[in-house]
């Protein structure tokens, strides 16, 4: 498994594979080849889809006249390359036009990118290879006598910490802007923002529904923050990194918990997430919103169980829990925007989360099916659906407005 780092990664919604993920391959590609009079960029399969509404052709532009360079844009929504879903050619061109060197990225998800013909190589692993499945991670932890946060620490190393401390600073400032923020969002649909409103009407709940709505309207607002382009955490990605630092700033307010204990929690998040991102996928477009909002679900889940006292075991059945309840989920963004089904999904696992979470802490953490057995369900699952729900805008619920 690779470094937290890889995971929580810290940027500008609103998509970490449409967005974030395209403007590291033209930073990466303009280092490499800076002097070029023009550059070309082709897009492919869902990036190429759903890459207007989620500002891709944006972030490029952004990142080639940084350096004063023009880049044209084409796309090729039909066209899919066999390695992913995401996949992007960039080309620099010299003064009469003619190519001088051309490169292939993929957009795995999370904000991360693969050249083509390095992504066969080993990834910078931290975590011996030994521990890559959640038995083999939980068994460990049970023979040691550590928690999760604490497996974490030891394979990272204690300066691991000082990252985990500024990604959770952007999650908190994510939640107050977003909660701070009213107007309507950038893209087409005029689509309002709600946190604020939503926030305002759940302080004065009282009865049954208490306070848990609070978590939902603080995951609105990172939600809102990410589809406006604001700066959030990916966790895992853009589109479902609401849910975590939702649920994190509800159980830190509601108990008063120390900051450092916010901390640990996200290094038991971030292994349940990685555990995922080795196993199977992360990526909308390879995998539907089961690898986005559901991982989120479970990364969610597993911190609110290890921040209530849960035992390494509750946790991971906190996490399969919310994995599971998500299977063929489906990812069909209304005019490839990350607002419509994406924002409800973020506020609405996170309530969920909680729900996980409970019925975890109720038993002894003994259960039939484990989160290892979900992730291969998830991968099986996410294989069979078609690519119209795969992050394409060409069915379900995208059609209900029509694609970009």
């Amino acid at each position: 498994m690779e470094s937290l780092r890889e995971l929580y990664r810290i940027g500008y919604g609103p998509s970490s594979s449409h967005t974030m993920g395209p403007r590291a391959a033209a930073t990466d590609f303009l280092k490499l080849h800076p002097q070029g009079a023009r550059y070309e960029a082709d897009l492919f399969g869902s990036l190429a889809a759903t890459g207007k509404g989620h500002l891709t052709d944006k972030a490029l532009r952004e990142v080639f006249a940084a350096s004063s360079k023009d880049v044209e844009i084409v796309w090729y929504p039909d066209i899919e390359k066999p390695f992913h879903p995401n996949a992007l050619t960039l080309r620099e061109l010299g003064d009469d036009g003619s190519p001088l060197a051309e490169q292939t990225y993929y957009s795995v998800g999370g904000g991360k990118i693969v050249r083509e013909g390095e992504e066969a190589e080993a990834s910078s692993s931290v975590y011996p290879k030994q521990y890559s499945k959640m038995r083999q991670i939980l068994d460990y932890c049970a023979e040691e006598g550590l928690q999760l946060w604490e497996f974490a620490l030891q394979f990272e190393g204690q300066e691991i910490m000082a990252y985990i401390e500024e990604v959770w600073t952007v999650m908190s400032e994510a939640v107050e802007n977003g909660l701070n923020a009213e107007g309507v969002l950038p893209g087409g649909l005029k689509l309002a923002r709600k946190a604020s409103q939503y926030n305002s009407k759940a302080s004065e709940f009282t009865g049954p529904l208490g306070h848990t709505a609070l978590a939902l309207s603080y995951a609105l607002a990172v939600s809102e923050e990410n589809a406006g382009g604001g700066k959030i955490v990916t966790a895992p990605t853009c589109g479902s990194c609401g849910v975590l630092p939702g649920v994190l700033y509800y159980l830190a307010k509601q108990y008063k918990l120390p900051k450092v204990k916010i901390l640990r929690s996200l290094l038991t998040a971030g292994i349940i997430g990685n555990v995922v991102k080795t196993n199977g996928s992360i990526s909308g477009a390879e995998v539907g919103c089961q690898g986005e909002i559901g991982v989120a679900c479970a990364m969610a889940s597993a911190a609110a169980t290890h921040l209530l006292g849960g035992t390494i075991f509750q946790i991971e059945y906190a996490a399969e829990m919310g994995l599971e309840h998500h299977l063929g989920l489906t990812c069909d963004p209304m005019r490839g925007l990350v607002q419509i089904p994406c924002i409800e999904r973020n506020a609405l696992a996170a309530m969920r989360s909680l729900d996980h979470c409970t019925y975890a802490l109720l038993g002894d953490g003994r259960h039939k099916v484990s989160y290892d057995n979900v992730i291969e369900v998830m991968m099986e699952t996410g294989q069979a659906l078609p690519s119209l729900y795969r992050e394409t805008s060409k069915g379900g619920l995208a059609k209900v407005l029509g694609s970009n």
